[in-house]
């Protein structure tokens, strides 16, 4: 809006220099390429980054299988951890000692965590483990496939308006400069004669 503003103060106005209105043009410009471009490149990105998340949710899908494991017994957790951050993820699941069959119809055991709060001898959860039933992450589902999906278009487009503003106040912190430095040569030059009588002053 200021830079609408800057372009029709400027028009006709005899104290207008030429900086003025490159300042107001550049003004425009960075608006409405912030009004336009911005959206596009968020949207843009949004929907790349989401077709991609998707298909790797669709190949963990198939490589990754939710199979029943049975707790045969509790196992006492490790040390605390100092991190808060891993030992919180830690304390929401217990480690157990737990068989399961895995897609290809092999018997496996191991000590693996499980969701179960007080998980007791003989009781059945889910486990995540690939076709020949080694233990693996759960696979990322469709939702926050989405949410990272958008999240990433949201930052794309603040990159892009801090680009856009980063841009123009770095044209403008070099115009000011230029104009500085101007002025100051013109002060050089009628500086020593200022004021004095028949120098035209």
């Amino acid at each position: 809006m200021r830079a609408i503003v800057g372009l029709w103060r400027w028009r006709n106005n005899p104290l207008r220099r030429g900086t003025d209105l490159v300042e107001a043009w550049l003004g425009l410009i960075a608006l409405v390429a912030v009004v336009v471009a911005v959206p596009v490149i968020g949207v843009s990105v949004t929907h790349v980054t989401r077709d991609a998340l998707l298909a790797s949710v669709h190949k963990e899908h198939e490589a990754r299988h939710a199979v029943t494991a049975t707790v045969l017994r509790k196992v006492a957790s490790p040390p605390v951890d100092p991190d808060p951050e891993t030992s919180s993820a830690r304390d929401a699941h217990s480690r157990v000692l737990a068989r399961w069959t895995a897609p290809d119809h092999t018997d496996h055991y191991g000590i693996v965590l499980s969701s179960l709060k007080s998980p007791d001898e003989g009781d059945h959860f889910r486990l995540w483990t690939d076709e020949r039933g080694q233990v693996v992450g759960r696979p990322l589902d469709g939702a926050t496939a989405t949410t990272h999906a958008v999240l990433a278009g949201l930052g794309a487009a603040a990159a892009a308006t801090t680009l856009i503003e980063g841009t123009r106040r770095l044209v403008l912190w070099r115009m000011v400069r230029a104009r500085y430095a101007r002025l100051d040569r013109a002060w050089e030059k009628a500086g020593p004669d200022w004021g004095r009588t028949g120098t035209g002053s």
